[in-house]
């Protein structure tokens, strides 16, 4: 894995240093970790011992958002924070992200990795990437083209073109969506067909026919249609929803509940 060595050097040297998190850094929440030019901000979980290796979560902003927003948001940071989880929600320039082309915020968020290697102990096989609106964009973006490393990607009301060809890919997508969305529309498939927003994951992986799973709900007013396909290369998980754009309650949770083995729970 490219972070790797990384983090075998900084977590036997760093880690567990008299409990210390970040050792003569003071950035945390809504004060920002600086990486070069840019800057992240950081939130780690509620009583953790400052030892014990963290899944990680790595979240991008919507448009006209910092990252100092997710580290307080009740339905990103109130989920991280109750499942051990460290929350790392990195600064778009001028607020937004180059999504469409190019690899100007993925090399940046791989640098963010580095540096949170750096300073925390990192559980590797259970790194998340998710995003929001076109924060959501930005996450495909990022495990399209460095997502080999990544477990899974959380992407909620956004995505990339779906004719897009991608040279890496995480190891299980899940992508919850209003079909009444129209900020970051909706992508109806030809025909309305509701499954074409993960239609780039399922060729990527090789999937065939999806399983309906049903109807589930996580709070009494929103209620889910869930889509799943087990391929040859990966997972993909489509959740849908009859409202419009914006982070459902619970969601990231339960998608963090269920992917790290622990009893579903809200919030």
């Amino acid at each position: 894995m490219k972070y790797i060595a990384l983090f075998l050097l900084f977590f036997t040297t760093q880690a567990a240093a008299q409990g210390s998190v970040l050792p003569g850094n003071p950035c945390h929440a809504e004060t920002p970790c600086p990486v070069g030019e840019r800057s992240y901000h950081v939130k780690e979980p509620d009583g953790w011992d400052g030892v014990t290796p963290l899944p990680v979560m790595l979240h991008f902003h919507g448009w006209a958002r910092t990252g100092a927003l997710p580290v307080k948001h009740q339905r990103i940071s109130g989920h991280t924070r109750r499942r051990g989880v460290l929350l790392i929600a990195p600064n778009g320039l001028n607020k937004t992200w180059s999504f469409w082309t190019g690899r100007r915020d993925v090399d940046f968020a791989d640098a963010v990795l580095r540096d949170v290697i750096k300073r925390y102990p990192v559980d590797q096989e259970n790194i998340f990437v998710s995003g929001y609106s076109f924060g959501s964009a930005m996450a495909w973006r990022f495990v399209c083209e460095s997502g080999n490393d990544i477990r899974a990607v959380f992407a909620v009301s956004g995505t990339l073109r779906q004719s897009e060809t991608c040279p890496e890919a995480p190891r299980t997508v899940r992508h919850v969506h209003g079909t009444k969305d129209t900020v970051m529309d909706f992508p109806f498939g030809p025909d309305g067909n509701v499954l074409h927003p993960v239609k780039l994951w399922r060729d990527k992986f090789g999937c065939g026919a999806e399983t309906d799973e049903g109807e589930y709900k996580i709070v009494d007013w929103l209620k889910f249609n869930r889509y799943s396909w087990d391929c040859e290369g990966g997972q993909v998980v489509l959740d849908l929803h009859p409202s419009g754009h914006f982070i459902p309650h619970g969601w990231l949770g339960r998608q963090l509940d269920e992917m790290l083995g622990l009893e579903p729970k809200y919030p």
